[in-house]
């Protein structure tokens, strides 16, 4: 069956389709009888107006752009989660863009959220470049940063301290008595996440007098695979480590597989502690030890700061924890 358009409700209601625009996007211009008319119209013919062509008359779209570097990993799919959660509350729908990383597909997803008329932009989880805060800027629609942050102090952003999250992960390790800690890291020059989690790792190691060597970061890049060619470099650079910590929970899974294949009793020969507290990690075998950051939670108020005007447009920092499970 085709789908009744706003020429078919026009035409019963024997106005034009600029009247049934209106009437649709509550601006002026029309008795009550042709509004009458339209809305018993709608109702014989059950049209659904497209939100987001709605937006184009009313500038109000109720829609918020997410841009994300990945879509695989559970922090994209909790963070996913949050904002979904808070959208579908408040009758917003989403629209995501996956970039890939990529500067030219992400300077041109900017473009579109700008010609789709979004309400807001949420920019998640990777470097924000020059040009892409240029353009942010120029298109002045709200723009809030998770897990990341920007080149000036013009956007907004959600973050945990990542330095004092890598601290304290090292910390456990070292209360359990380990010495020989390595470390899988994110990219070298990874600002967001890489640069100051590794930060704190070797400053937990100096504050308690252990050695902080090159040999002991591997730098990886997030992803489970990475966890494994990461481990088995380190093992083979520091055969009597006892301990790891890694930047995110899909390099603890891979060092967990490596140690599997390996035979290695975790924790009592390998200690490993993660970073995100993902779903995953409850589920891993054995239950991984983390760092949990509230990425859900991060999600729920980007987008509540985007649609509740009512709420401070600023940096926010949320908390932090460790999650202790079995593979410390």
């Amino acid at each position: 069956m085709v789908k009744p358009t706003i020429k078919d409700v026009a035409k019963l209601a024997n106005v034009s389709i600029a009247t049934v625009s209106r009437v649709l996007n509550n601006l002026d211009g029309y008795s009550k009888k042709t509004k009458d008319k339209v809305e018993k119209a709608i109702k014989e013919l059950n049209y659904e107006p497209n939100a987001i062509a709605r937006g184009l008359v009313s500038k109000n779209s109720r829609t918020i752009g997410i841009l994300l570097p990945y879509m695989h990993g559970r922090f994209s799919v909790d963070l996913l989660r949050g904002i979904d959660k808070y959208t579908h509350e408040n009758n917003y729908s989403v629209v995501i863009c996956n970039t890939d990383n990529n500067g030219i597909r992400t300077m041109e997803y900017i473009k579109l959220l700008g010609e789709k008329q979004v309400e807001g932009i949420i920019f998640a989880s990777a470097e924000v470049k020059k040009e892409y805060e240029e353009e942010l800027l120029k298109l002045n629609i709200p723009t809030i940063l998770v897990s990341t942050n920007g080149i000036s102090n013009k956007l907004p952003s959600i973050n945990i301290d990542n330095y004092q999250a890598a601290y304290y992960a090292t910390l456990e390790l070292i209360k359990k008595g380990h010495k020989d800690i390595c470390m899988i890291s994110g990219q070298k020059d990874n600002k967001e996440s890489g640069i100051p989690r590794e930060a704190g790792f070797k400053q937990a190691l100096l504050d308690n007098g252990l050695e902080v060597s090159d040999q002991k970061i591997y730098y990886g890049d997030f992803t489970f695979e990475s966890g494994i060619s990461g481990i088995t470099k380190l093992k083979k650079d520091n055969p009597n480590m006892t301990a790891i910590f890694t930047a995110s929970d899909l390099m603890a899974l891979g060092v967990l597989q490596y140690a599997y294949q390996k035979r290695l009793i975790i924790p009592h020969e390998l200690a490993v502690i993660g970073f995100d507290d993902s779903e995953d990690a409850k589920m891993s075998v054995p239950p991984l030890t983390t760092i949990h950051q509230p990425i859900e939670e991060m999600g729920i108020l980007a987008a509540q700061m985007l649609i509740d005007k009512s709420i401070v447009f600023e940096d926010k920092i949320l908390k932090h924890s460790v999650t202790i499970r079995n593979t410390i």
